[in-house]
């Protein structure tokens, strides 16, 4: 059997308008809704009028972007591709989404923070997203470097890793049957020292990784919390605000 067509001469286009290129994001938006991030948004997240029109549901077509794999605000227009502008409604172009992105500042990053702590408590009360943890639980803090190419991106710089980029420092929260869950970050420049700033997201991610506590009960949601810090941190010793969540660090 032989190719009937030279390869020069073949093409492929994806044009069927009814095409669904990600269905299963379908029941991860709805969970969203369910959990309540509509209301948070418009609840919590105060930008100008500029640029922050209908905050809600931008940050959830930024969510559904993201688990979908976009990883640019030009790999946002995936939701719109094909039928997926029906499937979801208040589908909005990436420079549009760009725009927005740019009216933030640090304080309303910190006002996302709240967002995104309340609607992993609820997530973990709709879902079995930490088995366990009302027993035991496992915190990690730790940084990572993301390259960055060119000249005028904002913070990026050579840190410990020789790697010229952006740091973020990342909590996890995990159980002896739940694999590690993000609960907490923060974006840093790239130069910065590895434990700049770790006090304060460990105690964000404790306030936000610590399940509720019963009625009855005046103690932590959990039995034993165990927290690791980043290998390259300048001190051994838990910050203060793990001291005092009564969490402790592992042996060794």
């Amino acid at each position: 059997m032989r190719v009937s067509h030279k390869p020069g001469q073949v093409s492929a286009v994806f044009d069927d308008p009814n095409r669904v290129s990600c269905a299963g994001l379908a029941p991860v938006v709805a969970l969203a809704y369910q959990c309540g991030l509509t209301e948070l948004v418009l609840d919590r997240l105060t930008l100008p009028a500029k640029g922050g029109v209908n905050a809600h549901l931008k940050i959830g077509v930024l969510v559904a972007g993201m688990v979908a794999g976009a990883d640019s605000i030009d790999d946002m227009d995936l939701l719109r591709d094909g039928g997926m502008d029906r499937m979801f409604g208040g589908v909005r172009a990436p420079s549009t989404l760009g725009t927005f992105l740019r009216t933030f500042t640090f304080g309303h990053v910190r006002q996302l923070d709240s967002i995104a702590a309340t609607m992993l408590a609820e997530l973990a009360r709709r879902t079995p997203l930490l088995p366990g943890a009302d027993q035991l639980a496992y915190g990690d803090v730790d940084d990572t470097v993301k390259a960055t190419y060119g000249y005028a991106k904002q913070g990026a710089g050579h840190g410990y890793s020789g790697v010229k980029g952006l740091n973020a420092l990342i909590a996890t929260v995990s159980t002896p049957l739940a694999a590690p869950v993000i609960c907490a970050t923060r974006l840093r420049k790239g130069a910065t020292n590895s434990g700049r700033g770790a006090e304060r997201l460990v105690a964000d991610a404790l306030k936000a990784a610590r399940p509720p506590a019963p009625a009855d009960r005046t103690d932590p949601g959990w039995s034993c919390c165990g927290l690791t810090a980043p290998s390259t941190a300048t001190t051994s010793s838990p910050p203060p605000a793990a001291r005092n969540s009564g969490s402790r660090s592992p042996p060794g």
